[in-house]
């Protein structure tokens, strides 16, 4: 039986690239939500890892693969054999504002559309995956913040957690958007940042990783928690690497965290 209302999944023979469109009605949204999907070619292949993307202020459910050719480089890295086959969910943010934090307030639920309904959305309309197949969970910018936090307090249903160039906690928000953060602060506490969702989840969290780019407008931010969290005895990944906020990192350094995913199979 369906988890959602109502379901909509685009028509294979107008696919290209193996990119799939979902939408489908959630309370946690209070209606649609879409869900960018790509799915690798190939035979007999099920109980595939699921990926979840997670885009910055600003973009939506296609911009991961229009912008950042998160396709091309999963079938390229599969086609290479440097990693197994695996499936790309990228939702959108829920589409509130410039972008929604993926946290709750204003009434909407946007953490539990990302944990919850995307997973549930895949796995109920993408037939190459499963109950049984591994969830990851990444994101740049505000996407980062949320693979972080979210990836951290749903920690015990991934097996990897990877972010690039990110927001650490909300205030930083203020950096890219015109909402005042109250919105963000309504039903959230304002501690409830990357660090501190870590910090209560420490003995469940999968093998984490981050960058940040060296001229990137969020470096402090990144290395004071990496800072953080070598101080409070956290295991995680810390890299930095030349770039800035732009797309032409985060294209690069995709990569890095599908690599790092494929490792954690």
């Amino acid at each position: 039986m369906s988890k959602f209302k109502t379901t909509e999944l685009s028509d294979p023979q107008f696919e290209i690239g193996g990119l799939r469109f979902i939408t489908v009605k959630t309370p946690n949204l209070k209606g649609r939500g879409d869900i960018c999907v790509f799915v690798p070619e190939g035979e007999d292949l099920h109980d595939l890892p699921i990926v979840t993307l997670m885009h910055g202020v600003y973009g939506s459910a296609w911009i991961w693969a229009m912008k950042g050719g998160a396709a091309q480089t999963a079938e390229r890295l599969i086609r290479e054999n440097q990693i197994r086959a695996m499936v790309l969910a990228m939702p959108s943010d829920g589409l509130w504002g410039d972008g929604s934090a993926y946290m709750a307030h204003d009434g909407y639920d946007f953490e539990k559309w990302i944990a919850e309904d995307v997973t549930a959305a895949v796995r109920e309309l993408i037939p190459q995956t499963s109950d049984q197949s591994p969830l990851f969970i990444s994101g740049l910018s505000m996407g980062g913040f949320g693979a972080l936090r979210v990836g951290a307090k749903y920690a015990k249903q991934y097996a990897g957690i990877s972010a690039h160039s990110s927001i650490t906690e909300i205030r930083q928000m203020k950096l890219f958007v015109v909402e005042p953060l109250d919105h963000y602060q309504q039903t959230a506490r304002l501690d409830e940042d990357a660090f501190t969702a870590m910090v209560e989840n420490r003995n469940d969290l999968p093998p984490l990783r981050f960058d940040c780019g060296s001229s990137d407008l969020l470096i402090d931010y990144n290395r004071q928690l990496h800072a953080d969290l070598d101080k409070a005895g956290i295991a995680h990944t810390y890299e930095e690497f030349e770039g800035g906020h732009q797309w032409e990192y985060w294209q690069e350094h995709l990569v890095d965290t599908l690599l790092f995913f494929d490792r954690q199979i």
